[in-house]
């Protein structure tokens, strides 16, 4: 059953205020959008360590996921509340993780991830209709991250960028 929880509510619980992107899943229009754009500074934090250490918090990063956007879906009684945006600041994540960094990159990686995000192609239609949970709202969006992370290689490698 869908509960409200309210902005202040969500922003004083931490698991909340953490599967809203920080804030950025308050945003009234595209959600999903502003969290892409939060993975971006996050993403650029990350990496700035080095390709293990940014592989090594991916991993984290999506496995602490699973237990955040569980715990906030609950909460709320929606299964993939619109605010829960923390599986993009992820996917974006997945999406950069195998090329090095250059600002065309980012942009297209951005791109690529809104668009298997939002257009949602087999397999990531069945997941995210088919998974519950917190894994169901991560998976969709680390599919759509490594969809996007295997087109941006391609044409990085092709020399497009």
């Amino acid at each position: 059953m869908k509960k409200e929880l309210s902005h202040e509510q969500i922003s004083e619980n931490p698991v909340y205020y953490a599967a809203f992107g920080f804030g950025a899943g308050f945003a009234k229009k595209a959600p999903g959008t502003v969290g892409t754009i939060m993975g971006i500074p996050i993403y650029l934090l990350t990496s700035a360590g080095g390709f293990p250490v940014f592989v090594v918090l991916t991993v984290l990063f999506s496995l602490l996921g699973i237990y955040l956007c569980g715990e906030t879906a609950k909460a709320l009684g929606v299964h993939d509340h619109p605010g829960i945006v923390w599986d993009e600041i992820v996917g974006f994540m997945v999406t950069m993780l195998l090329v090095p960094f250059s600002w065309s990159a980012v942009f297209v990686g951005f791109v690529l991830f809104r668009f298997f995000d939002i257009i949602k192609p087999w397999p990531i239609s069945y997941v995210d209709k088919h998974i519950d949970g917190g894994l169901g709202i991560m998976l969709d969006d680390l599919l759509a991250g490594l969809f996007s992370a295997l087109i941006l290689s391609w044409i990085v490698s092709s020399g497009w960028l």
